[in-house]
């Protein structure tokens, strides 16, 4: 990463900024680890989550194939049960095609507060990954952004409406395409540091959907560091 992209993606004193897409198990992996980190350390009225998309149907042209999904939820599911798993329980036609109106809402919800965006991203995960649900429909969305109980359900519906946040999310996605963000999820601290996929190093057995991930080493404890040191600045 060059001087200036890291200046450009180095968030304030108190956030972490964080390059992810929904249909990323490490991804999924890393937002539990955030949330469940930092409500152990009592710091979440200290240290808030700035989230932004790396639309991998964007970066490769392509929707994300179900089969290599599919080949994650087993491995995955071992290193972090508490996150929500499960293989696809509901009809094949409802496997979201897309995940861009889901990433679209979860930045329309920062106009309410990062907190709003946070938990309704939060929910969206939970959703697919745990609960077979199509989050990219426009009421899947809706209704995962009513449980989450700090959502102001009534002005994301009009802001997924009037399309106002989809200009910031094909901006985000020209980011995730330059070196400065290298995969999902990639995160930025206020001291400078950025780390791609923390903890966790993995290689694969086979191709993307025939074979599955290996998990070389992985310590969940790095999340305790990252969250300190965005707590201090």
């Amino acid at each position: 990463m060059t001087a200036a992209s890291a200046a450009s993606l180095t968030p304030p004193p108190g956030i972490i900024t964080v390059f992810s897409d929904i249909w990323c198990s490490f991804a999924h992996i890393a937002i539990h680890r955030l949330h469940a980190t930092r409500k152990r350390l009592g710091l979440e009225s200290q240290v808030a989550f700035d989230l932004r998309a790396f639309p991998l149907e964007l970066l490769n042209d392509a929707p994300s194939p179900r089969p290599g999904t599919d080949s994650e939820v087993g491995r995955m599911a071992s290193l972090e049960p508490g996150a929500g798993w499960q293989l696809w329980q509901a009809k094949d036609w409802l496997y979201p095609s897309t995940m861009l109106p889901a990433l679209e809402a979860v930045q329309a919800a920062k106009e309410q507060s990062l907190t709003a965006s946070e938990q309704l991203d939060l929910g969206l995960r939970k959703a697919f990954w745990a609960e077979s649900r199509s989050v990219s429909h426009r009421k899947v969305i809706l209704d995962v952004a009513a449980e989450t109980g700090v959502v102001d359900v009534a002005a994301l519906a009009d802001a997924l409406d009037d399309g106002r946040a989809r200009s910031t999310l094909s901006g985000q996605a020209a980011v995730a395409r330059t070196e400065a963000v290298r995969c999902s999820p990639h995160l930025f601290l206020p001291d400078g540091a950025d780390w791609a996929n923390p903890g966790i190093e993995v290689r694969w057995e086979g191709s993307y959907g025939v074979g599955f991930p290996v998990i070389e080493s992985d310590d969940p404890d790095i999340y305790k560091d990252l969250l300190l040191a965005a707590a201090t600045g």
